[in-house]
C-alpha cells in the first residue's frame, strides 16, 4: 500500500464505518408492497363520491411499514380506501404531465426534488399557505424542518410542498486501505489531492469521479459557486470560482491521475462498482450507494466521512417531497394525509425501519439519530446541505440548462478535456439563448 501520509495526523472525528448489516439498514433494502396499493393508469375518473377512493402517487423504493400504519389510520380517519399508484420517477412524471393536461389528477404525490417550484411556477401545484398559517406552529413548520428544506418547496413567499426525506453526499471510503495507508478522510481541497495520492497505485485509484454531471455539484457548492444567480442573472456565478472547481475536478483525472476517466454512459454506479471491487478508495455519494456495496462486498469496510472543504463546508441536498395538485378535488384531506406522513413520530419509525434520512432538526437530535454513528454523519452532512439548482427552477427552463447544457460541460470538461473557459463560454452563451428565449 501506499506510504503513511501528514494527513493520518488529523483527529478521525469525521470518520465513521459501517457494518454489512448497517449499511443495509439505511439504504433501505426491499420495499414491501403495500397491502392498500392498487396498480392504475393515473388518478381515478370518480370525484371520490361512493367509493371513497383517494389516489396518492408515490415511489415504490418508499413504501415503508410506517407509512402503510399511517395510511390505515387515515382512512379509517375519514372513511376512504387509498390508492397508492406507485411509479419509478421517470414514468410518474410522464404520468402528472397528462395528468396536469386533463385536469384529472391525484389526491396527493410525492416528487423526487426540484418539481414543486417547477410546478407551482406552472400554476399545477397548490399553495399550502393557509394551511401552514393555521395549522404550521403546531405541526413545528417551518421551524423545526431544515432551512434549505423550506426553502426548496416555496415560490413567492409561499409553501408548495412539504419535505418528506432528505439526504446528501458524502464521503464513501475504504476504512482498510486508509487503514494501511495511514491516511484519514480529507477535509480539505489539498487533502483530497494528497489522500488520493497516497491511495493511488497497484490498480487502485484513490478517488472515483461520476460521469453524471450532478455528482460534480458539491465540488461546486463548496467553492460558493451559485448556478444561477436571479438577481444579477448570471449563470455560473463567480466565473473564477466555477472554472476552479471544474479545472480542480478535471486535474483529479488527467493531471493527479487519482481517478480514472469516467466512463460515458447513463448509469450513475460506476464509483460505487469500482469502490466495490476495491479499485477505488474513496468516491462522493450518498445512502443511495450503500445497499449496493453491502450486496456486492459483503467484506468491504466501508467508512463515511464528512464533505471537505474549499471557500466553505458544503455538499447537495436530495430528498423528496410531497405537494397537493391544484385541482385535486379533497385538498383539505391531501392536507391532513401529509400532517400524518411528517410527524416526527413517523420519521422516527421510518429511520429505525429502513435508515431513511429526514428533515426534521428535531429528528437529527433525537437519540435513535445520533446514538447510530452512520446516521449521525448523515444528518450532521444535511446541516450543510443546498439546494444546488435554488433560483434555476423559476426561470422555467431548469431541465433544459441544469441537465442538458450542464452535462456537455461537465462531461467536456472531465471526459472530454475540453478546456475550462471554452468549455464555460459555451455552457455560458447556450444558458443565456435558453432563458432569453
Amino acid at each position: 500500500m501506499p506510504a503513511h501520509s501528514s494527513a493520518s495526523a488529523r483527529p478521525p472525528a469525521t470518520e465513521s464505518s459501517l457494518s454489512r448489516r448497517r449499511v443495509l439498514a439505511l439504504a433501505g433494502g426491499a420495499a414491501a408492497a403495500l397491502p392498500l396499493s392498487a396498480c392504475g393508469s393515473g388518478a381515478p375518473d370518480t370525484d371520490g363520491a361512493g367509493g371513497g377512493d383517494f389516489t396518492v402517487y408515490w415511489n415504490p423504493g418508499h413504501d415503508y411499514a410506517p407509512y402503510q400504519q399511517v395510511v390505515k389510520e387515515f382512512e379509517k380517519a375519514h372513511g376512504v380506501t387509498v390508492r397508492m399508484q406507485k411509479y419509478q420517477w421517470p414514468d410518474m412524471r410522464t404520468r402528472i404531465l397528462t395528468d396536469f393536461q386533463s385536469g384529472n389528477v391525484p389526491d396527493l404525490m410525492e416528487e423526487p426534488g426540484g418539481w414543486v417550484q417547477e410546478f407551482a411556477l406552472s400554476g399545477d401545484a397548490l399553495s399550502l399557505q393557509k394551511y401552514i398559517e393555521r395549522d404550521g406552529a403546531e405541526m413545528g413548520f417551518p421551524d423545526d424542518w431544515q432551512t434549505a428544506a423550506v426553502e426548496h418547496n416555496s415560490h413567492k413567499g409561499e409553501v408548495y410542498g412539504i419535505q418528506l426525506h432528505q439526504t446528501c453526499s458524502l464521503l464513501l471510503y475504504n476504512k482498510q486501505m486508509f487503514d494501511e495507508a495511514g491516511v484519514r478522510p480529507p477535509a480539505t481541497w489539498d487533502e483530497v489531492v494528497e489522500v488520493s495520492r497516497e491511495l493511488t497505485g497497484g490498480g487502485v485509484h484513490g478517488i472515483a469521479l461520476n460521469q453524471d454531471p450532478s455528482y460534480a455539484w458539491p465540488w461546486m457548492l463548496q467553492n460558493s459557486v451559485r448556478e444561477y444567480d436571479p438577481k444579477t442573472g448570471k449563470l455560473l456565478t463567480p466565473r473564477d470560482a466555477a472554472r476552479e472547481a471544474l479545472q480542480f475536478q478535471t486535474d483529479l483525472v488527467h493531471k493527479h491521475k487519482v481517478s480514472p476517466v469516467p466512463t460515458p454512459g447513463t448509469d450513475y454506479s460506476g464509483p460505487q462498482k469500482l469502490l466495490s471491487a476495491k479499485r477505488a478508495a474513496m468516491i462522493v455519494s450518498g445512502p443511495w450507494d450503500l445497499e449496493p456495496i453491502a450486496k456486492s462486498s459483503p467484506d468491504l469496510e466501508l467508512g463515511v466521512a464528512q464533505a471537505p472543504k474549499k471557500k466553505e463546508q458544503a455538499t447537495i441536498l436530495a430528498g423528496t417531497s410531497v405537494l397537493i395538485p391544484k385541482k385535486a378535488r379533497r385538498p383539505d384531506l391531501s392536507w391532513d394525509l401529509i400532517k400524518r406522513l411528517t410527524t416526527l413520530k413517523t420519521e422516527l419509525a421510518v429511520t429505525r425501519q429502513s435508515g431513511m434520512l429526514m428533515p426534521r432538526k428535531s429528528w437529527a437530535e433525537d437519540p435513535v439519530v445520533q446514538k447510530d454513528t452512520v446516521t449521525r454523519q448523515f444528518a450532521q452532512g444535511l446541516s450543510y446541505a443546498r439546494d444546488a439548482h435554488e433560483g434555476l427552477y423559476l426561470t422555467g427552463h431548469y431541465g433544459e440548462i441544469s441537465v442538458d447544457v450542464w452535462k456537455k460541460l461537465y462531461q467536456g470538461v472531465v471526459m472530454e478535456r475540453t478546456p475550462v473557459d471554452e468549455a464555460l463560454d459555451a455552457y455560458l452563451a447556450a444558458g443565456r439563448r435558453i432563458i432569453e428565449g
